[in-house]
Parts: structure tokens; C-alpha cells; sequence
């Protein structure tokens, strides 16, 4: 049987995932195995849903075992999420495939595309490119795009996250090989509703407004929408959703307290980016208002919301290049169907990292609080998730009710 692996955020799951799932069925009989974020996503934003929420409706609609990608390459750009999904999957010791999305049905050249990322003559060119002022993904659209149609496909954000798995599938070279699926319908950015695929951002765009939402029954498998219509009949669907404004308030306490050389220290700031935050945060009405005052071009508002979450949560550069060097250092199970299920022992006998489910047995609340130099990497690690969790709680004016000292992983009768 095929062991099949996914990295996603599902914020939320939708018909677009569905479509991949099916078309991985459709190959025969396989084990789905999904690593998404949990409290925040890649571009520094809290999930619409809670984590729990999130796995449930992946494994309702054909996911068999959902794990969380760690805080510390979720909230990441996309060369470390890619690289912190893939070698938590290839850690597991048993998936065969990674399947991935793209705009483009072209494997070979995206695989060509990958190969060249650690070529020394790239990176000095791309090294180059940023320091002259580029953003990461400008300088690697301007050393990659040699043609027209090359550079058509560096402008699609799964299309740059495919040539990242593929880079670090070479780089591990582990036995999975890669799966690419074409997109359907809506592009990542598409902010409207159509036929029966829609992108996730026009997904909660209609949640915020509450706006259309009859819509949305076209375009979410029946799972995703029950938890959405939960949340509509709700008299305050705002008081339910989170909303990254609720942490502007801390994070001007944290940067009034703060010493500039402890912010100096902190992963993503450099070149002064310190001074600019601190001078706007004075400012800017809200934490939206100030990402979009500190956003630059070589500054993307993507990186901006990742430094600010890094500030409250006061991760440092040193931290983070530990983290880089260990990869992920467990897997935490969200949710599993009754087949993934019956695996979960096949994950234990053949990782080479622990499968958590229930986290007391590797990290306490009390424990959590001492210093980071008596935790062990892996308490380091796994500290960071339990505070991220409860950090997405403070977005919400109504708080979440899990956290991950109580909540068990959801077991699916499906």
C-alpha cells in the first residue's frame, strides 16, 4: 500500500484539497497522511479555525492521519515550511509519495527549477539580489526566470512552494517521490466565489463579512461546511473568529519593556527593521495597520506578521537556527480516521522521531515555564506550539477552549 503525504494549512479545507485527496484515491489504495500548521500560518496570521477543527474536517473528507508542522517552520517562509513538512513526513519513516499542488502540470521543469536553488552560482547571484534590496522571492524570480514562461510560473505561490518540496526531497534524498496534482479553479489569491472551487482566502473573506454565505455549501465539502454554518448561526460570528488586532495592544507593551539589543536578537530583524517597528508601532491604530506602515519591498508583509508574532513570542535568531539544524523533532497527532487509526503503530515501530498524543507525557505546564536552558530541544520546541495555541486564543474576544494540555487528538469513525 501507498503512504501518501500532504503539507497544507487546510484554512480552511475546501473543495480545491478534496480534488487533491480524490485524485490520490484515484492512483489506489493509500494511507493519506497530512501535516498542516496549527495556531498560525505561514504568512504570520492565526487559523480561521482552531487546529482540532481543522484536522477533523481533513479527516472527514478522506485525510487519515492529520500531524501539526511545529510553530517554528509553519510560521516560516516557504523554502522552511517546505523543508520542515518534508522531513517530518520522511521522519516517519513509512510515506512513499508527497503529494503537492501547483499551477502548472510541468514536473520536469519545476524539478529543474529545484536543482538549481543549491547550486553555488545561484546562490550567489540570489545572496546578491537581496542584498541589493530584493525581497526573497523577487531575487529568486530574477535569477530563475530566464524565459517568459518561467517567470509566469515563479509568480504562483504554490508553484514556488512545489519547487521547495522538490529542493528539499533532493536535498534529504529520501525514498518519496513526488506527486504533482494540477490545481483546480480558483488561483491563491482569487478573492471571489466561483463554480465549485474557490481559494481559501475568498473562503474567509466571506466568513469576516458574513457576506454570501449561502455560497459556500458550492464550494466546501460537507465537514467544513457544518463547522462553518456553526459558527454563522452564531449571534457574533466576530466574537468567534480571530481577529491578529487583539495582540496589537501586547506587542506595544512587549516593544515599551524591551532593551534594543534584545530586539536586535530577535529571528527577522536586522538592518535596523527594529527602529522602524518601534517608531510606527507608535503610530499605527492596529496590528494590521502597522504591518502594512513597515512593509517595504524588500520587507513583504508576509515576513513583517512573521517578525511581530517572533517579538511577543520573543524568538530569537539562535533559536531558530537550532531548530533549522535539528528539523522537527516529534509529531503530534491531531486526528485520524479508524484506518489511520489502525497505523498509528506502523509510525511508532518505523519513526525515527516520537509520535505525541497527549502532551503531558513530554512537556507540563509547570515545566513549561522554566528556563529555556533546562528544556531539551524537543521541550523547546513543543513550548513554542502550547504557546502559540493559547496566543490564537487571545485573537478570539470569545476564547478558544482547547489548548493542547487538555484536548486529545479527534479519532474519526469514518
Amino acid at each position: 500500500m501507498k503512504v501518501t503525504g500532504i503539507i497544507a494549512e487546510y484554512n480552511p479545507f475546501h473543495n480545491g484539497h478534496l480534488y487533491q485527496i480524490n485524485k490520490i484515491k484515484e492512483q489506489g489504495d493509500s494511507l493519506i497522511i497530512a501535516v498542516i500548521s496549527g495556531s498560525f500560518t505561514q504568512r504570520g496570521e492565526a487559523a480561521i479555525f482552531d487546529k482540532w477543527q481543522r484536522a477533523k474536517c481533513a479527516v472527514e473528507s478522506g485525510c487519515d492521519i492529520v500531524l501539526e508542522l511545529p510553530f517554528v517552520f509553519a510560521c516560516r517562509s516557504a523554502q522552511d515550511f517546505a523543508r520542515g513538512g518534508v522531513e517530518l513526513l520522511s521522519r516517519l519513516g513509512i510515506v512513499t509519495q508527497l503529494a503537492f499542488g501547483a499551477e502548472t502540470a510541468d514536473l520536469p521543469l519545476l524539478t529543474r527549477l529545484a536543482a538549481q536553488l543549491d547550486s553555488p552560482d545561484f546562490q550567489s547571484q540570489l545572496h546578491e539580489n537581496i542584498a541589493s534590496g530584493l525581497s526573497y522571492a523577487q531575487a529568486l524570480t530574477k535569477v530563475l526566470a530566464t524565459d517568459d514562461d518561467t517567470h509566469e510560473i515563479l509568480h504562483q505561490p504554490n508553484n514556488i512552494l512545489a519547487i521547495e518540496y522538490l529542493r528539499s526531497l533532493q536535498k534529504l534524498n529520501v525514498p518519496i517521490r513526488p506527486l504533482l496534482i494540477p490545481r483546480q479553479g480558483a488561483g491563491y489569491h482569487d478573492k471571489n466565489l466561483q463554480d465549485n472551487f474557490a481559494s481559501a482566502t475568498a473562503i474567509r473573506q466571506v466568513l469576516y463579512t458574513a457576506d454570501n454565505t449561502a455560497d459556500l455549501a458550492a464550494v466546501l465539502p460537507p465537514a467544513t461546511y457544518e463547522l462553518t454554518s456553526h459558527f454563522l448561526t452564531c449571534q457574533n460570528l466576530t466574537c468567534q473568529l480571530p481577529d491578529m488586532n487583539q495582540l496589537f495592544l501586547p506587542l506595544q507593551a512587549k516593544l515599551l519593556t524591551s532593551q534594543i539589543a534584545d530586539l536586535q536578537k530577535i529571528h527577522g530583524i536586522n538592518e535596523g527593521l527594529e527602529n522602524r517597528i518601534l517608531d510606527l508601532s507608535k503610530t499605527a491604530e492596529n496590528w494590521q495597520a502597522l504591518i502594512q506602515a513597515v512593509t517595504t519591498k524588500r520587507y513583504p508583509a508576509s515576513r513583517i506578521a512573521r517578525t511581530l508574532l517572533y517579538l511577543l513570542l520573543g524568538i530569537d535568531k539562535e533559536a531558530i537556527a537550532q531548530f533549522d539544524m535539528s528539523g522537527p523533532l516529534y509529531a503530534r497527532l491531531l486526528a485520524a480516521s479508524s484506518k489511520g487509526k489502525m497505523h498509528l503503530k506502523d509510525i511508532k515501530a518505523h519513526s525515527t522521531i516520537p509520535l505525541i498524543t497527549k502532551t503531558s507525557q513530554y512537556l507540563t505546564t509547570n515545566k513549561r515555564r522554566e528556563a529555556l536552558k533546562s528544556l531539551t530541544p524537543l521541550e523547546q520546541m513543543l513550548r513554542l506550539d502550547t504557546i502559540a495555541t493559547e496566543l490564537r486564543s487571545l485573537t478570539c474576544k470569545i476564547p478558544a477552549p482547547c489548548n493542547d494540555f487538555q484536548q486529545s487528538p479527534v479519532f474519526s469513525k469514518t
